[in-house]
């Protein structure tokens, strides 16, 4: 095989470019579900503190 012909061929090749893309997205779907559960942990923090809260002042005690 010559040089110009492993050279098309390499050039007319997609398969590199379909596992790029398929990366790039499977990443943006990780961070995009990072930022998710952060959130969600925050909120959850703060529920379980509330609820801590109102269930210490209902028995009468110090928090």
């Amino acid at each position: 095989m010559k040089l110009p012909d492993i050279l098309k061929r390499i050039g007319t090749d997609n398969s590199g470019a379909t596992a790029i893309e398929y990366g790039l997205i499977a990443s943006l779907i990780v961070i995009a579900s990072i930022g998710a559960f952060g959130a969600v942990a925050d909120e959850n923090d703060g529920l379980y503190a509330k609820v801590s809260n109102k269930i210490t002042g209902v028995m009468g005690g110090t928090p």
